[in-house]
Formats: C-alpha cells, structure tokens, sequence
C-alpha cells in the first residue's frame, strides 16, 4: 500500500490524514495506522493518507539535520498537491504540542492553511492531540504566539477531558470532540491465569527516565527492605537517555539483581505473553497524555499504579482498577516527578492483598470492554469527523459576515 492511499467512492467526503503512522512506534503512530486500516472509517470518507513521521526511530525523535529537513520539504509539497487536487472537506494532523517537533508541525499546519486558503477554502482543519505540553510552554511568548496562530479556526480531538485543562487558553470547549484511544481485542486467555506465588511487577516502556526509572527503581528498592515478595519484569527499547550497562548498575545499586529482570523490547505475542503473566501494571511517568500501554494491562486484567498526569485519569479511576500517583487533581505540568514511597505504598497494598489485586484487575477488564476496544474508537472518531462536517467552513463563516 502507498503512503498515499485513497478509495474509489467520489460521493464520500473527502478527508485527508497528515498524521504518523509507524515507525518509529509510539501511541500517536499506532493509533494513525488504526485509523488508515480501519474499514468502518474508509467506508465513510474518501481517506488520503500522507505520513507525517521523519523520525527513523524513538531516538531520532527531535533531532535535526539536512536529511530531515529534505523530507520535511517533500511531504510539504506533498501536503501542497494534495490540497490542490482533492480540495478536502477535512485536513486532519497529528501535531505535537511542544519542543522542536512543535515548530516542525506547526510549519506544516501553516503550510496547509495556507494551501487551503488558496485551493480549498470549504476545507475544516482538525488537529488530534495524542500528547500533552501546552499549559508547560505557554508562559514563552514565543511559544505563546505559535499556539494562539496554530489553534486558530481549528476542532480539535482529545483523548479524555481532562486533558482539556492543556489548551483551555486556546481552545473554546465548543471546538473539542473527545475521542478515547481503543486497542484491538487479543486472546488473553483470563480463565486460564494463575496468579503467581510470588507476584510479578511489570513495566512496558521504553527505558527512559522520564517514564519515571529512576523512582520506580527506588520504590522497588524500598519494597524490598520492608521484606515485601515479588519480581519485577521490565520490557522495553534501551533509549538515548540511558544505556543499558547504566540500567543494570542502577539494579545492582539498589541490590535489586536477584528480582529485577530486563527482558529488552517485545513485541505481539511475546509482549502479551509478559501482560498475561504480570499480576501488576506499573506506570510512574513524569508525564503522558492517555497511553495505550495502560489500555493492554486492563485488557489483561492488570490492576494499574500509575502518575496521576494528563489523561490517565480517564483510564484509572484512583481505588477501583489501580492507583494513581500525585494526588487527585490531573497534572499537565512536566515538572512533576513521582514520590518512591507513594508508589511503594501502593504497589505493597496490591502485593500483600491478592484479592484487591483481582478485583481492581477485573474492573479494569471490564472498563477496557466498556470503553477502550477499537471497534468503540473507530465508531467515536468516525462520529466525531461527522460532527465537524456539520459545522461551517471558513469559507462559510466568511459568507455570512458579507
């Protein structure tokens, strides 16, 4: 299949997708190759797709250079020749909310702004937010000035409500639609699992320190001196921000070597194969906006420990299927850094009381079913493209005002 793609039917509205599609591998990415696999979505719309992606991996994420900007300049005209032949009812784009990939995005939506202003000015612009930075940034008038250009006249898609509280001071409420993440069904076998006699601790994540490493390891390091049971099961890609040899010297450290394991990255089966034998999720991030990660541990019936940062909270009900760290009011700050013994309270609550753990477990799964299957987000986003075709153009809103 091409990088752009589109179906036969000229009657359907026309929408294109400028958004990231994998690799590297990461929730937006994921999520855009849900939506150009989806058939329900291609069935209602003339889908175009352009990936936005020139990153090559996770590391390469931020990073510069005459390559990329060569890239970047190549899906520019891309993005130019498609506004110009299709005249869009929709442009979608999947932007980043802060750093360099910002400015990049930013320049990119600008381009298609202008290129709708001249070809297709019936065109909607419809920015989907998988991540969080904004209320970080704002307080820079720079950054201030690019956010009030770039929210200019646009719907934007949010992964929960609180993430709301990220863009208030841009966005009219009126202009958001909330679409939560879903994630395809797996076997996982439920009635078959046996809860280990010495529970396991899992983390899924890139080895990262802003995933909160560090703290996580601490915690784990005071469980240990309580004399609390368990093993700890990390998978994940070794990252920039740390090498492996420094990982296991943070293990050593602590003297952790005996029930910490690093089993590196995995992937299908084998990844599912560490969810259906964890008894606990962990995911004590600096920050996140709603990651995919904590959607797999309920569908594995995990209960889940986890910062209380950006829209986890739609995820985790604090008490019911996990814990949430950093108190009871969501937190958009990137300054927030989760406390060693709060996670290692929670997590010895869940490692001592077997039955709390199945039950915040259970709950979870049946949260997942409820909310989060991908056939419920591929109905909420094509719901939501809907509702924005319902609202006037620019264009329209300029006939009015002669």
């Amino acid at each position: 299949m091409s990088e752009t793609q589109s179906v036969e039917s000229k009657k359907k509205p026309t929408v294109l997708f400028i958004m990231h599609m994998p690799p590297p591998i990461h929730g937006a990415s994921v999520v855009g190759q849900f939506i150009k696999d989806s058939e329900l979505i291609n069935d209602a719309f003339d889908c175009h797709y352009i990936n936005l992606t020139t990153a090559k991996n996770m590391e390469d994420i931020g990073k510069g250079g005459i390559g990329k900007i060569a890239l970047f300049l190549e899906k520019v005209v891309k993005v130019h020749n498609a506004i110009q032949s299709l005249r869009p009812s929709i442009i979608y784009m999947t932007p980043c909310t802060s750093g360099g990939p910002f400015v990049k995005d930013n320049l990119m939506l600008s381009f298609a702004k202008i290129f709708a202003a001249v070809y297709s000015r019936k065109s909607r612009f419809v920015i989907h937010l998988h991540n969080k930075g904004v209320q970080t940034m704002q307080d820079d008038w720079k950054y201030s000035v690019m956010y009030r250009s770039f929210f200019s006249n646009m719907h934007v898609i949010l992964l929960g409500e609180s993430l709301y509280a990220d863009i208030a001071k841009y966005v009219k409420r009126s202009n958001v639609l909330i679409c939560p993440n879903g994630i395809p069904d797996v076997e996982t076998h439920l009635d078959e699992k046996v809860h280990n006699e010495v529970p396991r601790v899992l983390w899924l994540s890139h080895i990262m320190l802003t995933k909160g490493l560090m703290e996580f390891l601490d915690a784990l390091s005071i469980l240990n001196k309580r004399g609390v049971k368990f093993m700890a099961d990390f998978v994940g890609g070794i990252t920039g921000e740390i090498t492996q040899a420094e990982f296991e010297d943070e293990i050593e450290m602590r003297g952790l070597s005996d029930i910490v394991e690093y089993h590196g990255n995995k992937f299908g089966r084998r990844k599912d194969d560490f969810l259906r034998q964890a008894d606990i999720f962990v995911l004590p991030s600096y920050t996140e906006a709603f990651p995919l990660t904590i959607l797999e541990a309920m569908q594995f019936a995990l209960p889940v420990v986890a910062s209380n940062v950006g829209g986890i909270s739609s995820q985790i009900e604090d008490g019911v299927n996990g814990f949430l760290l950093g108190g009871k009011e969501p937190i958009m700050q990137n300054t927030f850094r989760p406390d060693p013994h709060e996670l290692a309270d929670r997590l010895e609550r869940l490692l001592c009381d077997r039955e709390l753990c199945v039950r915040m477990g259970q709950e979870g799964r049946r949260r997942y079913e409820a909310h989060f299957t991908l056939p419920t987000f591929e109905h909420n986003f094509k719901q939501a493209l809907e509702t924005v075709l319902e609202t006037p153009s620019i264009d329209d809103e300029h006939e009015k005002t002669k």
